[in-house]
């Protein structure tokens, strides 16, 4: 097991390798960083631009292999993504928005996966009652619900609630508040900030994986081993729970392990609407802001969170299979 994660892991290693080399010559491709100067008041001469952007190894009067191998040595040497047209250090915004994006996403990832699973569980055990279809329909309209819609009416029906309790229960925008400190007050105004978001997430996000494990277990639950099991003297909640169950979640955990980069740099409208300084919100900045090392830097970050994900896809199978563990 060790031994086969290892390959795999040295194999996306590889892969995030050539990715990121390939993005830094697309990037270079399609932005200019010299633009960011252009049409400022005063204006900046050929000579003030070339003297901003060549310590940043950003001036395109240095040939592109020799700017590759600077930015590549320097990755590789001291671990420095570089700076952005203005100077700003990639590390830092990359470390900060990285955890940022963490808070906002992670915990509204398990509990959309816990829900959808609990719920796909629940109603194909129960096919075509009155729970199922009630779920069923719910889940359509949630599911149908714009990102920009359920938060701007979870902000909405917040503010009205901080209002008739007279006191600011949730906080509609940032992560987090200036000037809190200690452990416990920090965590709650953490909490505060986080829960509306996390709600907005959620409601919008659960049904996709509430629907494949329903259909995945309504399968199941018709196959021969499954009769078997039920012939055997199990109940239809025992034979569901000890064998359908278990090999329905295979595709949901490999799912839910290869969204991982989705929810990291995807979630750009509800970081925008909460003011979240998150992942997404960085990429559009970079790319607004043709900062070729915050774009390769965003791209090599989704590349590791799409090598995570696809080893813990593996792990996920090698649990729930019993084959896989034995082959």
């Amino acid at each position: 097991m060790i031994k086969y994660l290892v390959r795999r892991a040295l194999g996306w290693l590889l892969m995030i390798v050539v990715a990121t080399n390939i993005t830094y010559f697309l990037a270079w491709a399609y932005l200019d960083p010299k633009s960011n100067y252009v049409g400022r008041r005063p204006p900046l001469s050929e000579q003030q631009i070339e003297n901003l952007l060549a310590p940043r190894n950003l001036s395109d009067s240095v040939p592109l292999y020799e700017r590759w191998w600077n930015w590549l040595t320097d990755i590789v040497l001291h671990w420095n993504w570089g700076v952005s047209p203005t100077g700003g250090s990639v590390n830092e915004q990359i470390a900060y928005r990285a955890w940022v994006s963490a808070e906002l996403v992670l915990g509204a990832t398990i509990i959309a996966t816990v829900i959808g699973i609990a719920l796909g569980v629940y109603t194909a055990s129960r096919q075509y009652k009155l729970a199922d279809r009630i779920v069923q329909g719910i889940s359509i309209i949630t599911m149908n619900i714009n990102i920009i819609v359920a938060a701007l009416a979870i902000v909405i029906l917040a503010i009205n609630f901080n209002q008739w309790v007279g006191e600011r229960v949730f906080y509609v925008t940032g992560s987090s508040s200036e000037g809190v400190t200690g452990f416990f007050p920090v965590l709650v105004d953490a909490l505060q900030h986080l829960i509306l978001p996390t709600i907005a997430l959620v409601i919008t996000g659960y049904a996709g994986t509430y629907f494949l494990q329903r259909s995945l277990l309504l399968d199941n639950i018709k196959a021969d081993y499954v009769r078997t099991a039920r012939a055997k003297g199990l109940t239809k909640q025992q034979a569901i729970r000890k064998h359908a169950l278990r090999t329905s979640l295979i595709p949901v955990a490999t799912q839910v392990a290869f969204t991982i980069p989705t929810v990291f740099t995807g979630a750009i409208l509800t970081e925008t609407i909460f003011a979240w300084q998150g992942m997404g919100r960085y990429f559009l900045t970079t790319i607004n802001g043709n900062d070729v090392h915050g774009v390769v830097a965003v791209a090599a970050f989704g590349a590791v969170l799409t090598a995570i994900g696809a080893i813990l896809a593996d792990i996920a199978v090698v649990v729930l299979d019993p084959r896989v563990r034995v082959s």
